[in-house]
């Protein structure tokens, strides 16, 4: 989910890249990473999870023991067969070049059919707006669940729990900026901190009543929901709690590899959960009135406000990992052609991953601090929270179908016997959560319908900008004859003209020859290529094609993960032949101003809503990182 890896474990990984192996160093270097960026979000659910279920299935009418030990197996369940089953053991398998993630997936998808179809396309861009919305909603519940322990502390502090949250979100925000190099480095060993904790905290309340573990049993579960009708898929929609961040395990998958993030799970995350779900269980069998805040009913009065304090730095560590996980997806989603240019900031010089979106930051922290004040208690969030994750598990799982299917080559009736139970589980978790639309499930879905929305309305308006465009370009064969027949008068240097179509003559080079009358000594059709892989190898990085004596046509290939620096990929060119110097050349650019059409093939608001968005997008200039110095911008108007 997110690119806050830290550094240690980045050049451990890549140290033992070339091995096969990895080095008992390295694996513990990753796995240690992955406890700290892949479950952060899943390993603070303690702190709200098992209260919302217990509180669901009582319907306010007191937490039985068939409630406890219905509501324990569910969860014992949907951390087995929901993170467990579908993304350790079988999703971590789907790699993407080493990169996993819903748009990873749509890539492998894709690949596996041999073409682009608009139902995958269409499921690639609800999973991604969905996390998108799960962003929003992690950080306000996460760090305000944990906060809420100082009511335990003191009643006093109940009035601060609000302003203290937004005070702690402000500041992780805030913090973007520098970069998560240095605070990655500490995610690692906190987070094994809090496992432990939790642990050691569940376990020495089991005692409280040990008939708890009975729970290990599916058959409390089904007889639950069986017995309960709506209530039991209202406690389902509570219990899928447990899993959200889950989806981060696949998501991380490049960052770690599938064997850290397997042990890590299986070894330390997995066991630490379900001994403090069963702790939390016996407390409230014990105790009924527990059930306020059975978390942090669990730990010693004189460790309370350290464990609130450790709780808050999970919290915000969860917090960081969606928030990165964030500037992530949408770095792919741009390069993949779905969202306009953003300015992207590197904030490391060693690991590309590092990267800082302001504006992506500014419209979460701005998601986040409404939400924190529309519904002031993670109660009143826990309704808000999961239908997002669960719409991506659905999206995840079909996708998954024809990666087995097609890409493994597997026969469709074995295809479908193994992900059909999945995708019932997961569309069953999607129904209960989708039950709480009116409760506070509308908020993620709004945010996650708003980036469809623009993501749909960027794809259909940039693709009838290319028809018009094309309408009025001139074949490049076309303007080789009209060159020999007039030839301009020739100067000296390399001119570069991007275009995205490489057939036909840039506008900018027909202005230039139109106004300036005159022709470079060496002109360069450079076309920026985006692979569906997250990374390109250095020697497919650039193809020439000699077109004419003055003329040749360059592609660049970059990964949907990688930032498209131009003049760096064009130095590489020189392996070629090509004698690319950067003083000698200018790169010729099209800025296009947009105007609506009555006839345009979308409707009015959605022409302006994509007019918005392309004047928001950054300047390529900054985007393709080249020297401004060299840049002649030629304008034009289009209508849209």
């Amino acid at each position: 989910m997110s690119k806050g890896v830290n550094e240690t474990a980045a050049t451990a990984e890549a140290a033992s890249a070339g091995t096969g192996k990895e080095a008992p160093s390295s694996f513990v270097a990753l796995t240690l990473g992955s406890v700290g960026v892949v479950y952060g979000d899943i390993g603070t659910s303690p702190l709200y999870a098992f209260r919302e279920a217990a509180m669901a299935a009582s319907n306010e009418q007191g937490v039985t023991r068939d409630i406890v030990l219905g509501v324990l197996s569910l969860i014992v369940w949907a951390l087995i067969v929901t993170v467990t089953l579908k993304y350790v053991l079988l999703l971590l398998r789907a790699d993407n070049s080493g990169e996993g993630g819903t748009l990873s997936l749509t890539a492998l998808a894709t690949r596996a059919l041999g073409r682009r179809t608009t139902f995958i396309y269409i499921l690639g861009v609800i999973g991604a707006s969905m996390f998108l919305g799960d962003s929003v909603i992690t950080p306000a519940i996460s760090v305000l669940s944990a906060v809420e322990g100082l009511k335990l502390a003191s009643p006093a502090f109940s009035d601060y729990v609000v302003p203290l949250t937004v005070f702690v979100l402000i500041g992780l925000f805030a913090a973007q900026s520098r970069g998560t190099a240095k605070v990655a480095a500490l995610f690692g060993p906190i987070m094994v901190v809090w496992f432990v904790a939790i642990a050691v905290f569940g376990a020495l309340h089991i005692s409280d009543d040990p008939q708890v573990l009975l729970a290990i049993n599916p058959l409390y579960g089904i007889a639950f929901v069986s017995e309960h009708g709506q209530i039991g898929l209202i406690t389902l929609g509570a219990v899928f709690l447990v899993v959200t961040g889950g989806e981060a395990l696949y998501a991380d998958l490049g960052h770690f590899g599938r064997k850290p993030i397997q042990t890590a799970w299986l070894s330390l995350v997995l066991p630490a959960l379900l001994i403090n779900y069963f702790g939390q269980g016996a407390k409230v069998l014990a105790d009924p009135g527990a059930i306020e805040n059975p978390f942090y009913r669990l730990v010693p009065e004189f460790l309370l406000l350290p464990m609130i304090v450790l709780a808050t730095a999970a919290t915000v560590i969860a917090s960081q990992a969606v928030i990165t996980g964030a500037y992530s997806l949408v770095h792919q989603a741009i390069r993949l052609g779905l969202l306009p240019r953003l300015a992207i900031l590197h904030t490391s010089a060693s690991h590309v991953g590092q990267i800082y979106i302001p504006r992506v930051t500014i419209a979460l922290l701005v998601g986040v601090l409404l939400l924190v004040g529309l519904f002031r208690t993670s109660s009143a969030l826990a309704s808000a929270y999961g239908i997002a994750v669960a719409t991506t598990m659905v999206v995840d799982g079909l996708l998954f179908f024809f990666v087995i299917w097609k890409l493994w080559e597997w026969q469709f009736w074995k295809a479908l016997l193994l992900i059909a139970p999945i995708v019932i589980v997961d569309v069953t978790f999607f129904s209960a959560n989708f039950m709480k639309l009116f409760e506070g499930a509308w908020a993620p879905l709004l945010f996650g319908a708003g980036m469809v929305l623009l993501i749909l309305t960027w794809r259909r308006g940039t693709g009838i900008l290319a028809s018009k465009t094309r309408r009025t370009e001139v074949p490049l064969d076309t303007l080789f004859r009209n060159l020999e027949n007039k030839p301009p008068h020739i100067v000296p240097g390399t001119a570069v003209f991007l275009t995205s179509d490489p057939d036909f003559a840039p506008t900018a080079m027909l202005h230039n020859l139109k106004h300036n009358k005159v022709l470079h000594e060496n002109n360069v059709i450079l076309t920026i290529v985006t692979a569906d892989t997250p990374r390109v190898p250095e020697e497919d990085r650039v193809q020439i094609t000699p077109l004419s004596k003055h003329f040749s046509r360059v592609s660049l290939k970059f990964g949907y993960m990688e930032p498209p620096n131009v003049p760096k990929a064009l130095a590489i060119a020189r392996k070629h032949g090509w004698q690319f110097d950067i003083m000698s050349t200018s790169f010729f650019l099209s800025r296009r101003a947009l105007r609506p059409s009555a006839h345009s093939g979308m409707p009015s608001w959605q022409d302006h809503l994509f007019i918005w968005l392309a004047r928001s997008a950054s300047d390529a200039t900054d985007f393709f990182q080249i020297p401004t110095g060299r840049v002649v911008e030629v304008g034009t108007q289009v209508t849209v």
